[in-house]
C-alpha cells in the first residue's frame, strides 16, 4: 500500500486539523458551495429518478466537462463554461432524443463526442494539471465571492423554475400519456427540465467532478425513494441525504487533502444501502401481514 494513501487515511480523523482548516475562507466557501449544491441536488434528484433520467445526467456532466475544459483553455470562468456546455447538451438531448426508444443511443453518441472533445481541450491546456484533474474528480477549491454568487444565482433560477412547473412536471413524469391528453405541454416541459438538470450537473462538476456527479444527483434521491411514502417526503429526505453527503464529504476530505468525490460518493452509497435495507424490511413486514390477514 502506498505511503501517500496510508498518510492520507491516518489524517482523516484528525479532527483538530479539520477544525483548524475551518478557519480559512476557502474552506468556508467550499462548505457553502457544497451546501447549496446539496440542496439543489436533493430537490431535483427525485424528479430525475421518477423520470428515469439517470443516464442523461451522466451524459450532461460529460458535456459540462467539455464546456469547462474549453473555458479553462480560453481563460474564462470555468463555472460558466460548464453551465454553457451542460445547457447545450440538454438542448441536444431534447431535440435529437424525442422518441423514447432512441433517447439512450442519442445520449451515448453525444456524450462520446463531448468526452472526446474534452480530452482534446484538456490536452491542449498548458496550465496546471491539477486544475484539469479536478474537473474529473472534484476538489476542495476556493470558489471565491464570484463563484459563490454564480452558484447561488443558478441554484435560485433552477429552484424557482421547478416551483413554477412542479405540478405539471410531476403529472407528466408519472403519467405522460394522460398528461398529454389533458393538454400538458409534455415535450416543452421535458426540454425545460433537461436544461435544469444540465445546469445542476454543471454546478456539481466543480465540486464532485464530471465522473462522479451522479453521486449527488441520483444516489440520495434513489435512497429516499426506498423509504419515502410520497413525493414531498422523498424530496425532503433527498435534500437531507444530499447535504449529509456533500458537506460531510468535504469535512472528511479536509485533513487528508484527497479529492472530495471519494468521500461524497462513499457517504451517499452508505445512505443508499441503509435505506435499501429499511425498505426491504418494510416490504417483508407488509407481505407477512398480508399473508397473516388471509
Amino acid at each position: 500500500m502506498s505511503s501517500k494513501f496510508t498518510d492520507a487515511m491516518s489524517r482523516m480523523f484528525d479532527w483538530q486539523a479539520t477544525v483548524d482548516l475551518l478557519q480559512y475562507d476557502f474552506v468556508q466557501q467550499a462548505l457553502l458551495a457544497g451546501a447549496i449544491l446539496g440542496l439543489l441536488a436533493g430537490i431535483i434528484g427525485p424528479l430525475i429518478v421518477s423520470r428515469q433520467m439517470a443516464f442523461s445526467v451522466h451524459g450532461t456532466s460529460e458535456l459540462s466537462l467539455t464546456g469547462a475544459a474549453a473555458a479553462l483553455l480560453v481563460g474564462v470562468s470555468v463555472g460558466l463554461g460548464a453551465v454553457f456546455g451542460a445547457v447545450v447538451a440538454a438542448i441536444l438531448f431534447g431535440v435529437l432524443g424525442t422518441r423514447a426508444r432512441e433517447r439512450d443511443s442519442v445520449i451515448g453518441v453525444v456524450m462520446a463526442f463531448g468526452l472526446g472533445l474534452a480530452v482534446l481541450l484538456l490536452w491542449a491546456y498548458d496550465g496546471r494539471t491539477g486544475a484539469a484533474f479536478s474537473l474529473l474528480t472534484g476538489q476542495i477549491v476556493a470558489p471565491g465571492g464570484t463563484g459563490i454568487a454564480v452558484l447561488a444565482v443558478c441554484a435560485a433560477v433552477v429552484v424557482g423554475t421547478l416551483v413554477f412547473i412542479y405540478r405539471p412536471l410531476l403529472f407528466a413524469s408519472t403519467d405522460p400519456e394522460v398528461a398529454a391528453a389533458r393538454g400538458v405541454p409534455v415535450r416543452a416541459l421535458s426540454i425545460v427540465f433537461a436544461v435544469l438538470v444540465g445546469i445542476t450537473a454543471a454546478l456539481g462538476v466543480q465540486i464532485v467532478g464530471a465522473l462522479l456527479v451522479m453521486a449527488l444527483l441520483i444516489t440520495p434521491a434513489a435512497a429516499a425513494a426506498r423509504v419515502a411514502s410520497s413525493p414531498l417526503v422523498a424530496t425532503v429526505l433527498a435534500v437531507v441525504f444530499a447535504e449529509l453527503a456533500a458537506v460531510g464529504g468535504i469535512l472528511l476530505a479536509l485533513a487528508p487533502g484527497v479529492p472530495v468525490s471519494s468521500f461524497i460518493t462513499a457517504i451517499a452509497f452508505v445512505i443508499y444501502l441503509v435505506c435499501r435495507f429499511i425498505g426491504s424490511a418494510r416490504q417483508r413486514r407488509g407481505a407477512g401481514r398480508a399473508v397473516a390477514a388471509h
